[in-house]
């Protein structure tokens, strides 16, 4: 069986991103390994209590990998919200914003009520986009 382990979200400055997932959304680091020689560290974080997959939060890579130009744009796209966006769950909508917001979380929008569930989004500091729904017209399994 293949399953997914990790996913990534290129971030403007790890140690901000970690304090962001780590303190603000309650994460904790699931990998943190710094490999001087290649100039790169691997760092990983995800839910308390969702142990089989993580969240990569990787730097936007300069040169030699890419080159200075490529890295600007990059950097650019992601502080735009053009880098991806991570899909969370939660059983209420409002009550996980209200607790973000209070951690200093600050939305884009109020929960909304969606065809597939309630629905709201905010971004870590990078621009990378959050949406957190719960989800009301849709089986859990999703089958």
């Amino acid at each position: 069986m293949i399953r997914i382990a990790n996913a990534q979200f290129w971030v403007h400055d790890q140690e901000e991103a970690l304090a962001f997932y780590t303190r603000t959304l309650g994460w904790e680091v699931r990998s943190d390994v710094t490999m001087s020689e290649w100039g790169f560290r691997w760092l990983v974080v995800g839910p308390s209590g969702q142990q089989d997959v993580g969240l990569v939060l990787m730097s936007i890579p300069k040169p030699p990998m890419f080159d200075v130009s490529t890295s600007g744009q990059l950097a650019e796209l992601v502080a735009k919200g053009a880098g991806g966006t991570l899909f969370l769950e939660t059983d209420d909508c409002q009550a996980s914003h209200d607790e973000l917001r209070a951690r200093g979380v600050e939305f884009n929008d109020p929960p909304t009520r969606q065809p597939y569930g309630i629905d709201t989004s905010f971004r870590d500091p990078s621009g990378n986009n959050i949406r957190l729904t719960q989800v009301l017209e849709f089986s859990p399994d999703r089958t």
